[in-house]
């Protein structure tokens, strides 16, 4: 059994967990195994390193402990035996669940962290704006307060004075009320940042809008940074960008804003979903949306039934698409995965064919027919952006002389667009 307190604790060490899945008659193993591939990556995102995950077959999972009892001796042991942080499960845990775990790791001192508890922590290491991080303080909020156990007594000290606690009231009553409080303060704060979005909208809508919307680290702030061809902050990382970021574009002499977004996931935290709601708006509020597609992920056909899904739920789902499959330099052995039937199926693996050909080989694969405007890129690589611009520059022009019938005989000295 490794000692913890004689680790160095004058040298910052990296946090490590353990993940822990079930696999039911809904979510095969296989799947189960890649949806860790991804938590594991969101614990990276955070700094954290993954030292084993634990899965387990059951029709649903546990009530009180998530998983089976036998499981949960095999993460006690594992836990004992090697310097672990935190146990981060894959799903969300009820309050009960979270209870009964942190009782279960109470001597080994070990954080107990659901899927959106992660992802909560990542918003709220990115948001840069005052206003991202009152969304995401609110959102951290809404997912604690149903979770209120005794451990948050200390709460109790931050606020006092008459009517904050009577005679007989429970700490664990008091603490609620703190938290509905610091909520309901947060929630008049974004009101007023709504206000001020709203303000910023309505002053663009003399310009066609265009989101960049997609799965997280698709390569959206990548696009970003090619099309306006601004420092937009990329990175590979799960939710580079929690801040919207908003930017003037000119193609064919027309000027519309390009707006990059943050990105969806699956299992996004309906709290955070409710917190965003100004952010989202730009999405909402957008005329054209780039659907930005890791094509060279193996699972890029569920991220964008997880976008389109999201978009429904937002209520922007009806808007001119163009569906950019992104990072066609990674993408690998194409014929394997399905996407030719045996009339078009090249001859020779897709990773030694020149760009050209894989391009066109793409553009005959079912995948091509799933919108109107479907284009193959890659931004990191500055392939095939032409296009883009190409299917782009129609969209914006069809709505932009919607706007101004009578553009050609307007000058852009004459328009203040950075208004």
């Amino acid at each position: 059994m490794i000692d913890k307190s004689k680790m160095n604790s004058t040298a910052k060490q990296q946090e490590t967990a353990v993940l822990v899945a079930v696999s039911t008659q809904r979510q095969t193993a296989e799947k189960t195994q890649e949806y860790l591939d991804e938590l594991a990556f969101l614990a990276s995102t955070l700094g954290v390193k993954t030292l084993h995950t634990f899965t387990q077959k059951l029709e649903c999972p546990d009530l009180r402990t998530y998983v089976g009892k036998g499981r949960l001796e095999d993460i006690k042991a594992f836990v004992t035996d090697n310097p672990v942080d935190m146990i981060i499960f894959d799903d969300d845990l009820s309050p009960s669940q979270v209870r009964n775990l942190e009782g279960t790791f109470k001597e080994e001192e070990i954080k107990v962290l659901d899927r959106s508890l992660l992802i909560l922590n990542i918003f709220a290491m990115r948001a840069q704006t005052a206003q991202a991080k009152t969304q995401v303080e609110l959102a951290q909020y809404q997912y604690m307060y149903p979770r209120l156990t005794r451990m948050w007594t200390h709460l109790s000290r931050i606020k006092a004075g008459v009517g904050m606690r009577g005679p007989g009231e429970k700490e664990l009553e008091t603490d609620r009320r703190i938290v509905q409080d610091r909520m309901s303060l947060l929630k008049d704060k974004l009101e007023k940042f709504d206000k001020q979005s709203i303000t910023r909208r309505k002053e663009r809508n003399r310009l066609v809008r265009v989101a960049l919307v997609g799965y997280t680290n698709v390569g959206k702030s990548t696009l970003m940074r090619r099309l306006a061809k601004a420092d937009v902050f990329a990175e590979n990382k799960l939710f580079a960008t929690v801040d919207s970021t908003v930017r003037k574009v000119t193609v064919e002499n027309i000027p519309f804003l390009l707006t990059d977004t943050v990105g969806f996931i699956r299992k996004l935290p309906t709290t955070l979903i409710e917190s965003f709601k100004s952010t989202l708006d730009e999405v909402r509020e957008a005329d054209i949306l780039l659907h930005v597609v890791d094509i060279s992920h193996p699972s890029f056909e569920e991220h964008i039934e997880v976008v389109n899904t999201t978009l429904q739920e937002i209520g922007a789902a009806d808007k001119p698409v163009i569906l950019v499959f992104n990072k066609i330099d990674l993408y690998q052995q194409a014929a394997e995965a399905g996407l030719w039937d045996e009339e078009t199926e090249p001859a020779q693996p897709v990773d030694v064919l020149p760009t050209e050909t894989l391009i066109e080989q793409l553009k005959r694969s079912y995948i091509a027919q799933k919108a109107d405007h479907v284009v193959f890129i890659s931004a990191e690589q500055k392939e095939n952006l032409n296009d883009l611009r190409d299917h782009l520059a129609e969209l914006v022009k069809d709505k932009h002389f919607r706007i101004y019938p009578n553009w050609e005989n307007i000058q852009l000295t004459d328009l203040d667009w950075d208004a």
